[in-house]
């Protein structure tokens, strides 16, 4: 017969087993719900009909030409230098995890390097305020006036014409050290062959994708709690948009495009968001409503303290 002290230790072992039994489950079960909320939201989708706004709308994208040459040359060449100083030896150690595969697993693990300096660098030397500007244009453009100006100065130059003015909010901040951090420690995960690859992207997807909203937020007047809230009620829908924001972002030489392009999938979310009801005071919208849009000085931090002024 087992003694009592045998029991007890037993029974702390089946319990700490079911315990731990009972956590995976919920957590599996918390990944499928969100990956099918994922899929079945359409947020997937968005940066991509953001592309479709965009290259559809000459007048928005006029303004942005010479940036995006900029920035198009500076990817190029910064993705080729990583290349040409850092794949071999990245090829030379995933050989020993990944054999063969080594060759391609590669690439994905450079391209990732490759976004995070890119990424850090255009927004600090080309992006600049561009991405919100381009953010309210769009709103104004699908009818949301009201929610612009709680943001900014919105002013009518005759017509059906509207000047995007000065900001009247404290400047979204341009660089985001936990995603940098994060997005760096999961860089290894690359080296797990084919499934590493996609749990880097839907990890950092499902991290990254609330971002693209933060001007919305902060149009809306959200604080912290409120953020939290409605993220979490979004949670797969927030995944789909960042991870496909991820991939996008990903491809040689065009980060700087996508990164205006998913702004304008991120503003045309939030306008379907606000005329479905989605938050409180939301005010339908949806339609462009044949306006012409002024953006500041694209050389200008978006104060409204530029003389030139570009159409969109």
């Amino acid at each position: 017969m087992s003694s009592p002290q045998t029991r007890k230790r037993t029974s702390r072992l089946q319990s700490t087993g079911d315990t731990i039994t009972e956590s995976a489950k919920r957590q599996v079960k918390e990944v499928g719900d969100t990956a099918q909320d994922a899929i079945t939201s359409g947020a997937w989708g968005y940066p991509i009909y953001g592309m479709y706004y965009l290259f559809t709308h000459p007048s928005l994208i006029k303004p942005l030409t010479p940036i995006l040459f900029k920035g198009i040359l500076f990817s190029v060449a910064i993705v080729a230098g990583l290349f040409f100083f850092t794949y071999l030896p990245q090829v030379a150690v995933l050989a020993f995890v990944s054999g063969p595969l080594a060759f391609v697993l590669a690439i994905p693990l450079v391209l990732s390097e490759a976004f995070v300096v890119i990424n850090f660098l255009t927004r600090a030397l080309l992006v600049n305020q561009a991405g919100i500007d381009l953010f309210d244009a769009v709103l104004l453009l699908k009818g949301h006036s009201s929610l612009v100006e709680h943001g900014r100065q919105v002013t009518s130059t005759g017509g059906t014409t509207k000047q995007l003015g000065t900001l009247l909010m404290k400047p979204l901040s341009r660089f985001s050290t936990d995603n940098i951090v994060r997005y760096l420690l999961t860089l290894p995960l690359n080296l797990i062959p084919v499934v590493g690859t996609f749990f880097f992207l839907g990890y950092n997807g499902l991290k990254a994708g609330p971002g693209y909203h933060a001007r919305y937020f902060q149009l809306k007047g959200y604080d912290k709690d409120k953020r939290q809230a409605f993220i979490k009620k979004r949670r797969g829908a927030y995944t789909a948009f960042g991870t496909t924001a991820m991939v996008l972002n990903l491809i040689p030489g065009l980060s700087i495009l996508f990164a205006f392009t998913t702004s304008v999938g991120a503003a045309l979310w939030a306008s379907d968001l606000e005329g479905k009801g989605a938050t409180p005071g939301g005010v339908k919208g949806g339609k462009d409503q044949g306006v012409e849009v002024l953006l500041p000085s694209l050389g200008s931090s978006g104060s409204g303290s530029g003389s030139a002024k570009k159409d969109l």
